[in-house]
């Protein structure tokens, strides 16, 4: 199978923590951000109840659109600044642990369409359970992402018309989703426009957005500093021909190996175990336990807490400096800014994370 990677263009604000996918290959041949939408700034879209839900913030069109087939794997990417392609940086930082996403949308035309169609799911990273510790412990998307040097990889299905579709890589970030939204949970996610050949078969059933996910599902509203039994990931099942993948990456891995679980029958990638190190010289402030690889089992239980939210009052800051809104202003173990810029106050979402709100 032919490899690609895809990825959006950070626009110009550079929160730190906040992220973009970035850049675009198609074997092997860097196309740039040709097929992407611009989203305008890093900042994630909050409200999964408005417009911006389907293509970030910016919905016009892109340069052009990129050639892709039926059963080709997809790399998306994720970094924090514009134009930083280095392992050294978290993709993206500030233990903005939760799942990732990827949905399709068939159009008539990928450079027109405004994501009012409808999508349906081929892939999925979301949680597993580790043995020890509270959820934040655990495995997830985006810490296979951000230590795989910002990468994960998936399949193009092959039993989709062929045609022009819109495509919507998506990070959730459950650090503050605790909180009573719309305070909560942070969606990334950025539209490439391409066009698909090689394929044939019809449409799944698709679901809109805004319409997929409320402000109350359960894997939206969600705690992760609790144990956790079971995490039930948002919107709807992966198609058969799409793929899953069980998180279990929990300490810096480089370029990893692209693996996954196809849904409904075939074959995963060729190899599930080679990977490629790259040197870093700086090493992410997570839990350095490496995972066991014996089976994980969970058991579904119902969440029965979520921590209240109250609202700090205290602008003092450390050293003079605000935090952006957004950006983290408190928590245990927090040692920087503790004061928001004008217009956003420092908000006790947790014990663990306060955020400029």
């Amino acid at each position: 199978m032919k490899l690609l990677a895809l990825s959006a263009l950070l626009g110009a604000s550079q929160v730190a923590g906040h992220s973009i996918w970035q850049d675009l290959w198609v074997n092997g041949v860097d196309q740039g951000s040709v097929c992407v939408r611009m989203p305008q700034n890093n900042n994630p879209v909050t409200a999964p109840t408005s417009n911006s839900i389907r293509c970030n913030v910016n919905p016009n069109s892109a340069q052009g659109k990129c050639a892709v087939k039926g059963g080709d794997i997809v790399t998306i990417e994720m970094h924090q600044q514009i134009g930083d392609r280095s392992c050294n940086t978290e993709g993206i930082g500030g233990a903005h642990w939760g799942p990732v996403l990827v949905y399709m949308s068939k159009v008539d035309d990928a450079a027109t369409a405004d994501g009012s169609a409808g999508w349906f799911k081929i892939y999925q990273d979301t949680w597993a359970k580790y043995p020890t510790g509270d959820g934040s412990a655990d495995w997830w998307g985006t810490k296979d992402m951000n230590f795989c040097c910002g990468k994960l990889s998936f399949p193009i299905p092959s039993n989709i018309p062929p045609g022009d579709y819109l495509l919507r890589p998506e990070a959730i970030a459950l650090h503050a989703a605790g909180a009573s939204p719309p305070n909560g949970a942070q969606f990334y996610m950025s539209c490439y426009q391409i066009t698909v050949t090689g394929s044939s078969g019809s449409l799944p059933p698709t679901v809109n957005f805004p319409g997929a996910y409320g402000n109350e599902d359960p894997g939206i509203h969600i705690n992760i500093y609790q144990s956790l039994a079971t995490y039930v990931a948002p919107g709807p099942t992966v198609i058969n021909g799409g793929a899953t993948k069980s998180p279990n990456v929990l300490t810096w891995s480089g370029n990893c190996a692209s693996t996954w679980t196809p849904v409904g029958g075939g074959s995963g990638p060729a190899t599930t175990t080679a990977r490629t190190s790259t040197t870093r010289t700086t090493t992410p402030a997570t839990r350095t336990t490496t995972p066991t690889t014996t089976a994980r089992t969970s058991t579904t239980t119902t969440r029965t807490t979520t921590p209240a939210t109250t609202s700090r009052t205290t602008t003092g800051g450390t050293g003079g400096c605000a935090q952006s809104k957004y950006g983290q202003c408190g928590g245990s173990g927090w040692t920087g800014c503790s004061s928001c810029v004008a217009g956003s106050t420092c908000s006790t979402l947790n014990a663990y994370y306060y955020q400029c709100v």
